[in-house]
């Protein structure tokens, strides 16, 4: 056993045991979280706005503080921008998380000297659980990659703002710096193709043992490695034993990753962003990620169908459901309040706080009332692969609605690694379980509003294609799974094969 791997077994333990302590205290956390939000938020600009020095309790909060997307909190971002001090959150952000909104363009997300330790820490203790849990120290003593955006930071009314991947590359430890790849000059590259290239050229003799990325561009790393090689992940790196992976559901892109790694390895799920890390994967045995709630975020849920109307319900960590589709909001040391991430989850477990991440506020289809999810359209498209072997390299689903007497459709823009025989036969698989899932769905079926979905295979590396087209290949981009229009739809369409 080498020095590190050495180190790292009792700094686990003590680790894993202090998140089972989290576990245990989750409610009580949040509660005083809050206090201690309020007590500092009521220093504020935006705190004297909502006058929080009188606030003492969530439903006294839930009164004073509106739910807020970051389009309406950009006024006060604006004033971070300006060089003001003190409007959020104490004094100045310590970095600015530049960041691609769905509606918002650019948006700039604060992380302040009270929140960097979430971003950090929580990376940090979800590796050490897994170590802790599954006895792989290994991993501590070869190379790690982490395929992530550019450390160079720009300087934003005097704050350095870049990527949160590039930030949080700042802040790797000491120790593990002899171990990660690729090096800072690789990493500054912008332009993807060529980074990656460089990527595959300095890691490819490498010991590597961990691999950290979103899955596409993990599987893009992959199959530029094999290319170059003609051998598996697991001929080039034999003593590769993790992925890291968040961003996107790992479970469309998991069976093609392990077909090139050549054998199945340990996975480990994270769930950040540039407003906070949220959950991680805690178990190797239990499913959902265990969400952070001793970490300097507050959080809140409202019902998924309650979102966009005038007064939804908010509930507290206390008050949730198991099996519900909440709307989660953060409120952080950072200073963002009662702020709405577009993100939606579904308890598991409630002893402890695990979650799934379901899909996205505004990625849903409901052009005729169906109001169909993410998870939905993952499950009924897994579970159709599964069963006639399919593997499913990337895929979107967008509305078409006829005009005339034809019957309006949901259309799948999939890209398949293997296409089945009977593309009409695997469609109403897909539609059969999407139906089972969805019976607003299934009534529009029935009653004759919607026909079955209909499958556009789309080519071989389509996709990338297209990403490549609009700018966004690789770091943090991803497909939308779902659209209520039709402008990526109509994109891809060019990458068709039919």
């Amino acid at each position: 056993m080498k020095v590190k791997s050495f180190l790292a077994r009792p700094f686990a333990s003590y680790v894993h045991r202090q998140v089972k302590k989290d576990m245990a205290n989750a409610v009580s956390d949040q509660q005083r979280i809050l206090g201690e939000l309020l007590k500092t938020g009521s220093k504020t600009i935006f705190g004297a706005d909502h006058q929080l020095a009188g606030v003492r309790t969530h439903q006294e909060f839930k009164q004073a503080v509106p739910i807020r997307d970051y389009e309406q909190f950009k006024h006060y971002i604006n004033q971070i921008k300006e060089g003001k001090h003190n409007v959020l959150w104490r004094g100045l952000p310590i970095y600015l998380a530049k960041t691609s909104g769905t509606t918002s363009g650019i948006k700039y997300i604060p992380i302040t000297a009270d929140s960097i330790p979430n971003h950090i820490n929580t990376a940090r203790n979800a590796l050490l659980c897994y170590m802790a849990e599954s006895g792989n120290h290994a991993f501590a003593d070869g190379k790690m990659i982490f395929l992530s955006g550019s450390p160079e930071l720009e300087r934003v009314g005097g704050i350095p703002t870049g990527r949160l991947s590039g930030i949080v590359n700042h802040h790797v430890p000491r120790y593990l710096r002899t171990n990660q790849l690729p090096s800072y000059e690789t990493n500054c590259i912008e332009e993807w193709e060529t980074k990656l290239d460089k990527i595959v050229e300095e890691t490819m003799g490498q010991d590597m043992r961990l691999i950290s990325g979103i899955p596409p561009w993990m599987q893009m790393y992959f199959d530029r490695l094999t290319e170059k090689t003609g051998k598996s992940i697991h001929e080039i790196f034999p003593n590769l034993s993790l992925l890291v992976h968040g961003g996107v559901n790992f479970e469309p892109y998991k069976s093609k990753l392990f077909a090139s790694v050549g054998r199945t390895i340990d996975s480990l799920e994270t769930f950040p962003a540039s407003e906070g890390f949220f959950a991680f994967q805690d178990s190797q045995h239990k499913e959902g990620l265990l969400l952070n709630t001793n970490s300097g975020i507050f959080f809140e849920f409202v019902p998924a169908s309650e979102i966009l109307s005038d007064n939804p319900t908010r509930l507290s960590l206390a008050e949730v459901k198991l099996g519900e589709n909440y709307a989660m909001l953060i409120n952080n040391n950072a200073g963002l309040w009662a702020y709405n991430l577009g993100d939606t989850v579904k308890f598991l477990s409630t002893d402890p706080y695990r979650i799934v991440v379901t899909g996205r506020i505004k990625h849903f289809i409901s052009a005729f009332g169906e109001h169909v999810i993410g998870e939905e359209v993952e499950y009924s498209l897994l579970k159709a692969a599964s069963e006639e072997n399919i593997h499913i390299t990337e895929f979107t689903v967008a509305p078409m609605i006829q005009q005339g007497n034809g019957k309006s459709f949901h259309e799948w823009f999939i890209e398949f690694e293997n296409q089945p025989s009977d593309l009409n036969r695997f469609a109403k698989r897909i539609d059969d379980y999407l139906r089972s899932k969805n019976i607003y769905y299934n009534d529009l079926i029935t009653g004759n509003i919607l026909q079955q979905l209909q499958i556009r295979p789309v080519r071989k590396n389509g996709f990338i294609e297209y990403m490549r087209s609009v700018g966004k290949l690789g770091g943090q981009n991803k497909v939308p799974r779902l659209s209520n229009d039709r402008k990526l739809a109509d994109a891809l369409t060019e990458y068709t094969n039919q």
